[in-house]
């Protein structure tokens, strides 16, 4: 390409892809105010999806396409964070106070979805997102005790609705911190319909980028409420590599499809094990489910996150392995899974029916 306009340039960099994310940069982001100085490309970019700790990362990367395939460098880049609202299912309108609301589902229990519910959330807001879970397992809440908030009640300002738990910067709402733990909630389906409505709509949440959901495992009453009744503008699966999750991964991801809910794709738990005695790496529960997965649906595999025993002990804690550990080779796992599920939001349409605020994460040069 021979550039020579500022429309060559935009178009260029619009083109490169960012090794965060695997997309090109107009896929994800906006490019403003570009010019020229001396061989030195200058631009204002604003990403869809935040990656406050990514931004050098994405500089080389434009420095270095510029330099290898045009002679050119990078000048002065300034990389913003604006994220917007995305499309939800037709007819129904946007939650007060929520940008974008994901659903986190599995089709299946016992394959980690809670716990990567939880560390996702607080990964998008270290990354400089506002961000909020709903635990939307009426049955088996258990989003307080990760999160460090069991025991605690929400407050009412004025009576009809409820102020959300707050833990380590997320807005948290959940039955569990209704109910007494030890409470069953022996309810049929009409009931805790209902109860998941009101939790999504009654709560008053405060200028959310994401509203995180974490689903209960199958494909009943709950998820059928959140397709019909709730505006979600995204979905992503969590399975293990194992034949027997994948078998209601599969099933998961059909449904969302069915009901015209975009699936951003795959995130494999439990992938693999290593020693922490001798480093030997073990694919405990098989390989090649998540896999075969993404080549059957179409959708990519967001991230591969490991199988280790201080997960589930930071969890139990109430202190997530991202908040814990937030240095460690496990807090990226979850941090790069963050950054693919938010930038496939990013790619998403926009939905330009209600004007919201928008967050700036800027980062000196």
């Amino acid at each position: 390409m021979t550039v020579s306009t500022e429309s060559d340039h935009s178009k260029l960099l619009n083109s490169i892809e960012l090794s965060t994310v695997g997309r090109p940069l107009g896929e994800v982001a906006r490019v403003r105010d570009v010019s020229v100085n001396d061989s030195a490309v200058n631009a204002t970019i604003e990403l869809g999806f935040p990656c406050k700790s990514a931004h050098e990362a994405i500089r080389n990367d434009i420095d270095a396409v510029l330099r290898a395939d045009h002679g050119l460098q990078a000048g002065d880049i300034e990389l913003k964070t604006r994220i917007t609202q995305h499309g939800v299912q037709r007819n129904l309108k946007p939650i007060p106070g929520v940008k974008n609301l994901i659903a986190v589902a599995s089709g299946k229990g016992g394959v980690g979805k809670s716990t990567v519910a939880a560390n996702l959330a607080l990964a998008l807001v270290a990354e400089g997102a506002s961000v909020g879970v709903l635990d939307a397992d009426i049955y088996g809440p258990s989003q307080p005790q990760m999160l460090g908030v069991d025991g605690q009640v929400p407050e009412s300002e004025d009576g009809k609705t409820m102020l959300p738990l707050r833990a380590y910067g997320l807005q948290v709402m959940s039955m569990g911190a209704l109910v007494d733990a030890d409470q069953p909630m022996v309810w049929r389906g009409p009931m805790v319909t209902s109860a998941l409505n009101q939790l999504a709509t009654q709560t008053n949440w405060d200028d959310l980028d994401y509203l995180i959901v974490d689903m209960p495992p199958g494909t009943g009453d709950i998820q059928l409420t959140l397709s019909q009744q709730i505006p979600v503008s995204g979905s992503v699966i969590i399975t293990t590599p194992q034949n027997i999750a994948t078998l209601d991964a599969r099933k998961g991801l059909a449904m969302f499809r069915k009901v015209s809910i975009p699936v951003f794709g795959v995130i494999e738990n439990m992938a693999t094990h290593i020693c922490s005695s001798c480093g030997h790496e073990d694919a405990i529960f098989g390989s090649g489910g998540a896999e075969q997965i993404v080549k059957d649906f179409d959708v990519r595999l967001l991230g591969r996150l490991p199988l280790d025993s201080r997960i589930r002990e930071q969890m139990d804690a109430g202190e997530p392995t991202v908040i814990a550990e937030p240095n460690s080779a496990i807090a990226d796992a979850f941090r790069q899974a963050a950054w693919n599920l938010s930038a496939a939001q990013a790619a998403e349409r926009v939905d330009h029916s209600a004007k919201f605020g928008s967050i700036v994460v800027e980062d000196a040069k």
